[in-house]
């Protein structure tokens, strides 16, 4: 189904044409077989990389494209649609460079061309092993000794962990709670950091997540991002950016389960009937159209809060845990709409409902959306 959008520019109207061009041609033949392989699609991510679309909220002095974040979303939304592991990627990988565009010194951001065109991987560490939505009491440490830090400790749920050219580390470098923490940018080949082996995750089986070990890896000094005691203000910064871009990816993730139940409903015959003319089915998928437009629409106020400066945070926690929940509620219904055919693998929408799990974990579990947003509240 066609969705009708309202776009800034005509130049972001012709992104979008550029993404749905490249995700029919790169991303939706491939998906099957590369999930089934379990194997990532690295050469994919630089062909969008080399075609601009990796760094399209970031400044053009430093090899982006300088769009609203509005566009980026909804271009992230489309690659999603045909193959959610790869628009998964480029918001994880989009996230990635944020740290250093944002926090960064000049000299640091001379880095950033190569990681924004994509030719640079990037792997963002914050969680661990006891600690995941308590980021405040992460444990690896960084201590320094001369011109370096030595990190010690171990990360987990590392998206890209063993494709990654680069990794955002967070670490303490000071006391306890989130003034001792710090961000670390280092990279894949230093000695002492070892990637584990890839978990055996229930979806998003080309999208390699591990745990990282750091053995008194050797980081430079220099490669500190915003000072020590800086690392929990950039994390949380980096974090409401990056719910949104779950949001986007939620919402073309159901709105493929959606159209694809569409089709599936309208060729369908029961009792001499078009299955889509029950109105057991034909309300159900009228229910899934109307809350994936709440979805998305909820998704870009936030996203125009952000470009016009404006606080987002509330927004973004919201749109991720409506997105998110949306997408699970509609893949879950794509597959009873197909019946006994939705239960295997001949069609997508069984990866669909396996896939859109993740999207209420990653990020920030949808019951800490829910956290900020009552804290907000209670705030007024």
């Amino acid at each position: 189904m066609t969705v009708d959008r309202i776009l800034p520019t005509d130049e972001a109207h012709d992104l979008l044409d550029l993404a749905t061009e490249l995700a029919d041609r790169e991303l939706a033949p491939n998906a099957a077989g590369f999930e089934q392989r379990a194997e990532f699609p690295r050469e994919v991510l630089r062909t969008l990389g080399r075609a601009g679309l990796l760094g399209l909220p970031y400044a053009e002095e430093h090899g982006g494209a300088a769009q609203p974040y509005e566009v980026y979303l909804q271009v992230l939304e489309i690659l999603a649609s045909r193959w959610l592991a790869v628009a998964e990627a480029v918001s994880v990988h989009t996230l990635s460079c944020y740290p250093l565009a944002q926090f960064g010194t000049d000299e640091q951001r001379k880095l950033l061309p190569d990681m924004i065109g994509g030719e640079l991987l990037g792997a963002y560490c914050l969680s661990e092993p006891q600690g995941g939505s308590d980021a405040a009491s992460l444990a690896t440490k960084a201590v320094r000794d001369g011109d370096s830090y030595v990190v010690t400790g171990t990360k987990a749920w590392i998206t890209h962990a063993r494709v990654a050219d680069f990794y955002n580390v967070f670490c303490r470098t000071g006391g306890p709670g989130p003034k001792g923490i710090s961000c670390l940018l280092a990279d894949r080949g230093t000695a002492g950091i070892t990637p584990q082996a890839a978990e055996r995750t229930m979806g998003l089986h080309a999208s390699p997540v591990a745990q990282i070990a750091f053995d008194d890896a050797r980081v430079p000094a220099e490669r500190l991002i915003g000072g020590e005691g800086m690392g929990f203000t950039i994390a949380m910064s980096a974090l409401d950016s990056g719910r949104l871009g779950i949001a986007a990816c939620a919402v073309g993730l159901a709105q493929a389960a959606l159209d694809y139940a569409v089709g599936y409903a309208r060729e369908r015959q029961q009792f001499g009937r078009a299955i889509i003319d029950f109105q057991g089915l034909g309300f159900l998928l009228a229910d899934a159209a109307t809350q994936i437009s709440a979805a998305r629409a909820l998704t870009l106020a936030a996203a125009r809060l952000r470009d016009a400066g404006r606080p987002y945070s509330t927004e973004a926690a919201k749109a991720k845990l409506f997105a998110t929940d949306v997408a699970m509620r509609v893949t879950t219904d794509a597959v009873q709409v197909l019946g006994g055919a939705g239960y295997v693998a001949d069609h997508p929408v069984e990866r669909y409902m396996r896939e859109a799990k993740v999207l209420q974990i990653v990020e920030g579990t949808n019951q800490i959306q829910r956290l900020v947003i009552s804290r907000a509240l209670a705030k007024g």
